[in-house]
């Protein structure tokens, strides 16, 4: 029985953060909302018929904000994925969630809908910062949302913090992991903010108070040191965890496994085909040119693929792995890594390479460099 992620898109927000570029619209109407539902459940039914050989092990609703639907709304779509797919008794079902939007009553509906792992966007502890991003909760509200999902029962929750955010010092990063790893999580996500093209960061780029790269490296280094010594260690360039509990269902896209999206602008990699949805919310509700073209993966392409998601592991790749899955040979492959071995960037470990933290940090410019995805 071959195991598959579903990823479901939530594209509505309270309101849009000014480094956003997720496919998401602030204030809609209720009646968009529910219209949206519908068409979402009614997506799930009609690919359910193509998912019979597999058991669906991992559920994410991201965002957007999945909850700023309503608890019924949430448990209409949790409803329609449990009979419509084979759900794992054990699945990983995670919620994303803003504290700015979730009650106790919301979330305890949601946890009794399935859903059993949070991922909390906090970004920063400090209200300068947060106001910076657009961000509309402050530490209080992000607490007592966490106070309230351990209440109803949610023993695993991730956090999103974000470093090289305006008006940030090395200082008042670690201020913000001291005040969450008090509480005890077991996942975070630790991001560097990037400004993208497109939105209000990025219109005022040149503008923005931005910590200089020097401070934003040492924050990348502070927050990894200082996790480790509260037992969440680094499993990924952005990730850290407790003992087991790494996001199962982002660890599909790194292992290049099968999921599907669901949603406008959501994609998928399944059956050797990637494909992606429209990001027009309209066209999805009226399921019209919902799903974009169609493109065949070749053994090359996925191969180089596989290597630039494994290596965003700390695990980093197995050659026997490679090799297995692929039936080519790992040398080129090897050649390219050894390059940055001496230079320190790169470490050989038993069976394969993975990177060092300072080729951690420097990751991509070396993958583009070994790769050739033309």
């Amino acid at each position: 029985m071959r195991t598959l992620g579903l990823y479901l898109h939530i594209p509505f927000c309270k309101s849009k953060c000014l480094y956003c570029d997720f496919c998401s619209s602030p204030n809609v109407s209720e009646a968009l909302r529910e219209s949206y539902v519908a068409a979402l459940c009614r997506d799930l039914q009609k690919t359910s018929a193509l998912c019979k050989a597999h058991t669906v092990d991992t559920v994410y609703l991201g965002g957007g904000t999945p909850t700023v639907l309503t608890a019924t709304q949430l448990e209409e779509i949790m409803e329609t994925v449990f009979s419509c797919y084979r759900v794992a008794k054990k699945a990983e079902i995670t919620a994303e969630c803003n504290p700015a939007t979730a009650s106790r009553e919301t979330l305890s509906r949601m946890r009794r809908a399935g859903i059993n792992r949070l991922s909390i966007g906090l970004q920063s502890a400090h209200a300068q910062e947060l106001k910076a991003l657009g961000r509309l909760h402050d530490f209080a509200r992000f607490r007592s949302t966490w106070e309230d999902a351990r209440a109803v029962g949610f023993d695993n929750l991730s956090v999103d913090v974000m470093s090289g955010i305006p008006h940030q010092t090395r200082e008042s990063y670690l201020e913000t992991l001291r005040l969450l790893c008090a509480l005890s999580p077991e996942h975070v996500s630790a991001y560097g903010l990037i400004v993208e093209e497109g939105t209000p960061f990025g219109r005022m780029a040149e503008r923005l108070p931005l910590p200089d790269e020097e401070t934003a490296r040492a924050m990348y280094f502070d927050g990894i040191e200082y996790l480790a010594s509260q037992g969440l260690f680094q499993y990924e360039i952005s990730n850290f965890a407790r003992a087991g509990y790494e996001s199962r269902h982002n660890l599909k896209y790194w292992d290049c496994d099968e999921f599907l999206g669901f949603g406008p602008a959501a994609y998928s990699d399944f059956g050797g085909e990637r494909f992606g949805n429209t990001s027009d919310v309209c066209a999805y509700i009226d399921g019209k040119d919902v799903c974009g073209e169609r493109e065949r993966v070749s053994v090359r392409e996925r191969a180089n693929e596989y290597v630039m998601l494994r290596m965003r592991l700390c695990k980093g790749i197995s050659r026997a792995a490679f090799e297995g899955r692929f039936g080519m040979d790992f040398s080129p492959m090897a050649q390219g890594l050894e390059r940055y071995v001496s230079m320190g960037l790169v470490s050989k470990t038993a069976d394969g390479y993975a990177f060092s933290p300072e080729g951690m940090y420097v990751s991509n410019a070396i993958l583009s460099e070994i790769l050739d995805f033309s």
